[in-house]
């Protein structure tokens, strides 16, 4: 038990700043694991932005479960031309 609270601590997630996503969506195409997907609402600029998806999920599996969760390639970060995206390890 104290080693998988330790692995769901340790587990890579992104943060999107969705008042300033413009809508590329580049972010959505350049994720090797798809966890990021477009909003239902609007933000201030009237696009539907992008988001994570992969945090809540991906943290409750196990280590081997895991997979498919964000491994902090920072890909979208890169890919990013607002640069808007952080990604955390």
């Amino acid at each position: 038990m104290i080693v998988e609270t330790l692995l769901v601590k340790i587990m890579a997630r992104i943060r999107i700043n969705k008042d300033r996503c413009k809508g590329c969506y580049l972010c959505i195409v350049n994720c090797p694991n798809s966890l990021i997907k477009i909003e239902d609402e609007l933000n201030v600029k009237g696009v539907k932005p992008a988001v994570f998806s992969g945090g809540k999920s991906a943290r409750l599996k196990s280590k081997s479960e895991r997979s498919d969760g964000c491994t902090g390639c920072a890909m979208c970060a890169l890919i990013c031309p607002e640069c808007i995206i952080e990604v955390y390890k």
